[in-house]
């Protein structure tokens, strides 16, 4: 396993950041786990060491809310989701880590800009169907390369103003399926090793750990912060993805 302590010293809290991200407290946070790992090794191993991690984290994270979940929306998202893998699967050998990361990173800025300078009113139509399956599919290939799969949903979801424990439990239904189809296509890419796998068991003390503190905060907090959590989240992420990307 990977033995550096330099790559720890980022592994560590960017595992953390991901599991309170899954419990939906500081949300739009867990974009920004892989980039973090990617300052020690290539995006795609960050990618592979976090995928074990995140089966730990969505397991947490069904057994306390699914019951929680819209599945009327998950109808829409789940098959869109899945189809955004497929793409991803395809283009993982095309386009390098440097421009996936400068393009989520763009939308996720572009997104939070039109959020911010158009806010939702209270007696706006919910957003059309159409745009939930697009941004689905760019969910679903984001999060096949990167774990960044939140930001381009969320797009779609944040409008809804869902109770932040439904967006929550919905999130987790959502990547829980998306993360579990990608063990075939990562072990057909040569990404699933047995270097990558000891070095997850040796962060996995650390998944159950930030979903345990952020359940624990994201019943009690207000509505109100809880989506200006998100929304920072949103902006840090796209931020430093675009950083990768272009520097």
């Amino acid at each position: 396993m990977i033995t550096d302590w330099q790559f720890y010293a980022v592994a560590i809290p960017a595992v953390v950041l991901m599991g309170l991200s899954k419990s939906g407290f500081g949300a739009g946070f867990g974009a920004l786990a892989v980039p973090l790992m990617a300052l020690a090794i290539p995006v795609p191993q960050a990618a592979a060491i976090m995928l074990p991690l995140l089966a730990i984290m969505d397991a947490m994270g069904l057994m306390a809310l699914v019951r929680q979940a819209d599945w009327r929306l998950l109808r829409l998202l789940l098959p869109a989701g899945l189809l955004g893998t497929v793409v991803g699967t395809v283009l993982f050998g095309v386009l390098s880590a440097k421009i996936v990361a400068a393009v989520v990173g763009g939308i996720t800025l572009l997104f939070l800009a039109i959020r911010l300078a158009l806010p939702p009113r209270a007696d706006a139509p919910p957003p059309p169907r159409w745009l939930g399956f697009v941004l689905g599919v760019t969910s679903g290939f984001t999060s096949f390369v990167a774990h960044a799969g939140g930001p381009p949903v969320s797009f779609y979801v944040l409008p809804m103003r869902l109770a932040p424990v439904v967006f929550t439990a919905t999130m987790a239904v959502l990547f829980a399926v998306i993360n579990a189809s990608k063990w075939a296509p990562y072990a057909w890419l040569g990404l699933i090793d047995t270097t990558n796998l000891a070095t997850s068991l040796a962060l996995a003390p650390f998944a159950p750990l930030g979903v345990w503190l952020g359940l624990r905060f994201v019943q009690r907090v207000n509505p109100t912060w809880f989506y200006r959590l998100f929304y920072a989240g949103m902006a840090a992420t796209g931020c430093k993805l675009l950083w990768d990307g272009l520097a």
